[in-house]
């Protein structure tokens, strides 16, 4: 049977062309890649939508909160063997006024309600979690058109601590965690978007670990 992996995320996993504002395609969006360097025994479900937050309602670009949509999402994909969650960048927005602590409740708070579901669906009770912190805001962003959205330099020092944040949800929840900082970094012109060289680093990394998680 093959096995199902659901890539929950924003932009990132949706697959915004920073230069553009379309949509890379399959072939290069990190997703896609995964899908093919895993090969037929799997099936990659992209679930990534722009401008998605972790609990925070946005006031200006509305249905937008991860929170309200995951766990239905997990009821009409079930079953499912793995679940990829990379979450947190548009939580940094100057709107919602939120710490990279107040991230880290937020992620908290939705793994929890994840483990909820997971405990009595008998479809995904033995899905497994990949955590992934998001890659960072580039520097770049200071002299960008999202500086103010983005905080400045606040928002580059708390998308830098999302990761400390995350790692002990990971063990918390029982999930494996990565950053994805540590492969892959958003890029110009927005300095908020992985190009198509990070998304293919994104993808190279996850392949190497994603087979593993079912080898326990």
């Amino acid at each position: 049977m093959k096995r199902r992996i659901l890539c929950f995320g924003d932009s990132n996993t949706w697959g915004f062309d920073g230069r553009t504002g379309g949509r890379f395609d399959e072939d290069t969006r990190w997703t896609g890649r995964l899908q093919k360097a895993l090969g037929p025994g799997y099936v990659i479900i992209e679930e990534g939508q722009n401008s998605r937050t972790i609990l925070a309602e946005d006031p200006i670009l509305g249905e937008k909160t991860g929170g309200r949509y995951l766990l239905p999402c997990l009821e009409s994909q079930r079953p499912l063997d793995l679940m990829i969650l990379m979450l947190g960048t548009n939580d940094l927005k100057a709107r919602f006024g939120l710490t990279a602590y107040n991230i880290g409740q937020a992620m908290d708070t939705l793994l929890k309600r994840v483990r909820g579901l997971a405990d009595y669906d008998p479809l995904l009770k033995g899905m497994k979690i990949l955590l992934l912190s998001p890659p960072h805001l580039g520097e770049g962003i200071l002299t960008s058109a999202s500086c103010e959205n983005f905080r400045g330099e606040l928002g580059l020092r708390y998308s830098r601590e999302l990761a400390d944040h995350y790692r002990p949800l990971a063990e918390k929840y029982n999930c494996v965690f990565l950053d994805a900082a540590e492969f892959a970094a958003a890029a110009p012109p927005d300095y908020l978007h992985l190009d198509g060289e990070n998304h293919a680093r994104l993808a190279r990394a996850l392949a190497k670990v994603v087979p593993g998680l079912f080898e326990t």
